[in-house]
Formats: C-alpha cells, structure tokens, sequence
C-alpha cells in the first residue's frame, strides 16, 4: 500500500480548510478598524474544576507551555515528553509508540489502561477501550499547554489514571492571532500550519506530510481543534471540537545485533506492505451552571484500520468506538474546608474484527493454528458510573491536607458475531490441538474499584514547601484482554491491575532558579499478562521507586538552564513462565525500563528578537526482555532549534535534530531470539516562515 493516493485526498481536504482560513483572514485584516472584530474575549475555561492545577494541590505536575510547543515544533510526541521526568514515550515507525509514565514502557493491547489520557480534562477514549497510540489522536503540536500529572491520580481522575495522567489543552491562554506558517525538511517533510481568533471562536489546523526515512514509511496527518463560547439560557458555555486523521506506511523491525548501526539497512523496511489509517472525533463541553456547579457533557468517535505485520499471517485489524458521557461536578467552602463532589456517567460501543487475507508462511504448526479468514468479530456496549470527592483542609496560612476517594464501576456486555470457540472460518478444527484464535461465548463483566489519595503539604517559605502523598490507583481490564483471547481460553477471569504510591516531594523558588525533587515507591499488583500456556491472567506484580529532579535556572536575562532527570528502577515481584519459553523472577528488571532518562537544554536570546536552544537527551541502558539476558546501551542525541522575528508579522524558525549524526534505535526489543530494532533518523534539518495576520 502507498500513502500517495490517500495523502492526495488528505491534501485537498487540507487546501480546503486552508482556503476557509484565508477568506477568515481577509474578513478579519478588512475590518480591522471596526468594532465588530475588537478581541476582548478569550477562549479560556476559566475557574475549570477538572484541570489538573485546581482539581489537586499536593503531587509532582509538570507543565509545558505554549511557547515551548512552538519552538519545538515537535514532528512525534517524544520530542515534548523527554523534556519531563518519570515519562519515556518511545518513537516507533511514523506516528506510532509506546509510553511509560513512572513505569517500564508499557506494550500490550491493554497496557495503555494505565494512564489516562486527556483532552481539555476529558478522557480522549472510553475506559475500556485505549489506544495505545493515542497520543496521535491528540493535536499536541499547536497546544496551549500540555501537562504531565505523575503517579496515581484514580481518586481524581478514575481508571486509567493508575500511573498518571496527560492533559492537552487546545486553547488556555496561548497566543491569540490568526497566522499562517509553512515549512520544510528533510525526506519531503511539510506542514502547514493556521491558528484563527476572533474574540469568541478560536480554531487551530495542521497539516503534515513526510515520505520517511525508510523505505515505505511515509504518512499524512491532519489535527483541527474549535473552541468557542455560547450562553445556553443563563448558562455560560465553552466547547471543544476536535478532529484528527492519519494515514501512515508503516516500516517494521529491523533484525539482527546492532543492525540500525549499518547505514544502508537501517533504511530499509521489512514490511513495505504495513499501513495504520486512524481518525477520531470529538466534541465536549464546559458548562457553568452557576453557585460553582459545572456540567461536561462530550461525545466520541474513532476508527481504525491496520495491519499486524507484526504477527505470522499478518491479520488485517479494524476497530471502532462511539461513546458519550457528561462529568457533574461542585464546589463548597466550610470556612478552612474546600469540598469537592462529583459523578461521572459514561457509555460506549466498541467493535473489532480481526481479518486474514493471506496463508501464514513458516513452520506446519504456525500454518495450521493460524488459517485465513475472519479470526474475530465482537462488539461491546459498555457503561461507567462513578461517585467521587475530595476535601482540602488549611491552617495557619503553612499546612494543607488533601484527600480524595472515588468508587467506579464499569460494565461491559460481549457479543460475539462470529463462531464461538477456537475453530476456522467454516468450524473446522484446526490442527496441533486447535486454531490460535480463540472466541468466548456471549457474556457480561463487571468491575468495581475504589481509589483514595491522601496528602499533606507543609509551606516552610513564601516559596518553598515539601509534601508527602499516598496513592492507591486502579485501572480495569481493557476490552481486548477480556475477549481476545488464545490457546483454548474460553474465559478470561481478570481482575483491576492496581498501584498503590507513596511520594515525598520538595520544590523551591529562589531569584533566579526553580528546583523540584520527588522520590515515589510504587507497588503494582494483578498485573495482566499472557502466560506459558498462551492465556490471560492477572497475577503479575512489579515494584518500582524513582527519584525526578526538575531544575530552572534563569542565568540573566538572555539565557536559561533548564534539567530534568529521572533515576527509577523498575522489578518485576514474581516468578513465572511466559510465553515463548521467557520466564520471569523476582527481582528481574523490567524490560524497556532504563535507570536513567535525561534532559538539559541552554535557552539563549539571539540579538533583540530571537531566540535559540541546543538540548541533550539521555536514554539509558536497558534491559530488552524480561529474562535480562538481551541489552540496549542507551543513547545520547543533541538538536538545536531556533525562531527569529523578522518583523511584527514575519518570523523564521529551523531546526536541526541529531546535529552529531548519531546512530541510535528509537525503540530496542528482543523477541523469537532476535534483537530487532526500530532504527533513529540521522541529522535532519528543518526551516519554516510565519505570518501573523
């Protein structure tokens, strides 16, 4: 498959918005005299009870804000996470990776359940169903802010929440002009980029097209976001529209030791065949129903469609989701008593079909368990219904208590479309005991979970404090762990994964330089994995402690430091065999989970109207499975970025990333007894123009 004729497609769909723009921008340069376009009003969810800042005082929260967006101008999620601590959000192929959050990076159709991803407070997916790619669906390269709550947040934020929480707010105070911005780089790279305001609307669009650096890897991608104000009677209302499209070739692993350090195969794509096309839409609501009573009402959709190159028989997958919920939410004040309560109701339909066009090519037992044709089909309604609140207590202007309690249920009723049981498309068996692919009979779970967080904040200055903070987080099965099943499992009898925390934390503020240190345990337990004999189940267990450390010094008024360090060490807490002959013990490290995770960048002033940073990123050594027997030495990589201000109107800004042409992997794995990597770019340079209108 080709992204040419589908990026076509995607490229008039992008010159039409691009042209709705224009004709805004003229409407908008034509009355610049006249009071109906005087900019008074900003799209801004004022007072919002669900962001992170306001929903809780006490834990670690690292925020990057708009103007570090903008001159990162980040071309993957990676290039904006590797600036916080305790957060490794690994690059695969395009668009794609994987994300650790105080964890090992996680894999798995299930093991994105264990942070929680938000858009303007809202959950981007139905708990049941997360994507583990889903950061694509979130148009972080023109947000406001984009902020990183580390460790349990379940009191505050539900299931999901088990590891933390990433919150991209589209529109909350960034700058507020129409522009219009194009750029350049290498392997075919372009974007373009428009913003619109007008005092109660604001709209954000990019479009991005790159043929890869791999053969076959190319992809078009296009993020659009709306917010506006409106009355609703006597009610004050904000609302957020957001709409994302990908269409991607995808490149698979390449094998062997140490091969992305060979510079003509680190080009090639194994895969030329892989594709993911993915969309989603939604749209939510902020309403002020007044007295500090709020309602968020919002709407979901999402599709996709991808090939698992990655499995013998390469099974086409597409899945789907409609889901809509409404957040309540209220305030009270019982004199040195802040109380918070709220419910949350949530429903969604979700289905998946898992497709094989082509024989399996490889040994007689891989060709016989897995047949063509139609492997599952399934559809689940599903429902979540919550209760929770959370009441902070000061005294004496120095010490504040916080605690948080939440109890969540959430259903699920399975249908299956298909035949039940592990038998071909036609019911006959498949040989060496059955096919691989297992389909349960109908049924219905549920889950019920409770979470609680409970803190303590001491102000020893006007700008210093330490805390202490207790967390017990949670999330519940995914979906595709229930009823994906394997090997003859008929049932899937899962329990919620849960994390309980404890974090001393500290932060200071002097003249010139901001310094914040953590230090977390964290015990995890019904961890869900697939065991030796290919089933499902939930009897893993992982202890992790860390140390994060955030430093920004402001040197003079020209140039800045700014570090952030991680120092973790994560262990599995139980012996077991897994599949494929792995066995795991106690006190192994997990895979993919590095000691050490670094950034520092110098920030310089460049004359009277530009700015420039040099960054350093660390990646550590690691462990590439869970039997520690594969390694990956960890890497360094350097990139520069700069934006000049050529006038009022124009400004210029580039980029070079990997200045020291660096051969490195951006993701390491070890399986079938093969190292396989996906391998990094090389220097790369990028430059761009914008327009304020």
């Amino acid at each position: 498959m080709t992204v040419s004729v589908l990026a076509g497609r995607m490229r008039m769909q992008a010159t039409l918005i691009a042209c709705s723009f224009l004709i805004l921008y003229t409407a908008v340069e034509g009355n610049e005299s006249s009071d109906a376009v005087e900019l008074k009003e900003e799209v801004v969810v004022k007072g919002d009870p669900r962001d992170i800042p306001t929903r809780s005082s006490l834990g670690t929260l690292t925020t990057v804000d708009s103007q570090d967006l903008e001159l990162t101008r980040p071309l993957h999620p990676h290039e904006i996470f590797v600036r916080i601590p305790g957060v490794w959000v690994v690059k695969n192929s395009g668009q794609e990776h994987l994300t650790g959050l105080r964890s090992a990076v996680l894999a798995g159709s299930g093991a994105c359940g264990s942070y929680l991803l938000l858009e303007d407070n809202i959950p981007v997916r139905p708990i049941g169903f997360c994507n583990v790619n889903g950061l694509f669906e979130l148009n972080i390269e023109q947000a406001d802010r984009v902020a990183v709550l580390r460790g349990p947040a379940s009191a505050i934020y539900g299931g999901n929440a088990m590891r933390g929480v990433i919150n991209v707010r589209p529109f909350v105070g960034g700058e507020k002009t129409n522009s219009m911005s194009l750029e350049a780089g290498s392997h075919d790279y372009s974007q373009v980029r428009m913003t619109w305001y007008n005092g109660k609307v604001q709209a954000k669009f990019h479009s991005t097209d790159t043929n890869g650096f791999r053969n076959d890897t190319g992809y078009s991608q296009q993020k659009f976001n709306v917010g506006w104000t409106s009355k609703i009677g006597s009610w004050d209302a904000t609302q957020t529209l957001s709409i994302t499209s990908l269409r991607q070739e995808t490149g698979g692993y390449v094998l062997g030791y140490q091969s992305y350090n060979d510079h003509d195969f680190r080009r090639t794509n194994p895969n030329p065949e892989a594709y993911r096309d993915a969309d989603s839409f939604r749209l939510s609501s902020q309403i002020d129903i007044g007295t500090n009573l709020y309602i968020y009402p919002y709407a979901r959709a999402s599709r996709m469609d991808f090939l698992q190159h990655f499995l013998p028989g390469q099974p086409r997958e597409e899945n789907k989701q409609v889901s809509a919920g409404a957040i309540l939410f209220g305030m009270t004040q019982l004199n040195a008593l802040s109380i918070k309560l709220g419910a949350q109701l949530e429903w969604f339909k979700a289905s998946l079909v898992q497709h094989q066009q082509r024989p399996t090519v490889g040994s007689p037992f891989l060709q016989a368990t897995r047949p063509t044709g139609t492997h599952y089909d399934f559809v689940v309604t599903g429902g979540t219904y919550a209760i929770f609140q959370s009441a902070t207590r000061t005294w004496g202007n120095r010490h504040e208590v916080e605690e948080s309690l939440r109890v969540e249920h959430s259903q699920y009723q399975y249908d299956n479309l298909h035949l039940d049981g592990n038998t071909r498309d036609d019911g006959s068996m498949c040989g060496f005991g059955g096919c691989l692919y297992t389909r349960p009979s109908d049924r219905s779970d549920s889950f019920t979970s409770i979470a609680a967080r409970l803190g303590y904040k001491f102000l020893s200055t006007d700008s210093s404090q330490f805390w202490v903070l207790s967390s017990i987080g949670y999330r519940p099965p995914q979906i595709t762990e229930l009823y994906r099943l394997q090997s003859g499992q008929t049932v899937a009898d899962l329990k919620s994964e849960s994390s309980r925390s404890v974090e001393l934390g500290w932060n200071s503020s002097w003249r010139a330089l901001d310094v914040v240190v953590s230090i977390y345990f964290d015990s995890s337990s019904n961890l869900i994995f697939r065991d030796a004999n290919g089933m499902n189940v939930s009897d893993g267990a992982t202890a992790s402690s860390g140390l994060e450390i955030e430093i920004q010094w402001q040197v003079n008024d020209s140039h800045q430091i700014t570090v952030a360090g991680t120092f973790a060490n994560h262990e599995y807490d139980f012996t077991r065999n897994l599949a494929r002959g792995e066995v795991i013990f106690t006190g192994n490290q997990m895979d993919t989970a590095p000691h050490v995770l670094a950034h520092a960048r110098w920030t310089a002033k460049i004359g009277s109207a530009g700015k420039g940073e040099v960054e350093i990123n660390r990646i550590g050594s690691h462990y590439l499975n869970a039997a520690n027997t594969a390694r990956y030495g960890g890497h360094n990589v350097v990139n520069f970025r700069m934006d000049f201000q050529l006038s009022g109107q124009w400004s210029l800004f580039g980029r070079i990333l990997n200045i020291f042409d660096t051969y490195y992997a951006d993701r390491a794995d070890f399986a079938f007894v093969r190292y396989r990597y996906f391998p990094a770019d090389l220097r790369q340079f990028f430059v761009g123009i914008k327009r304020r209108f």
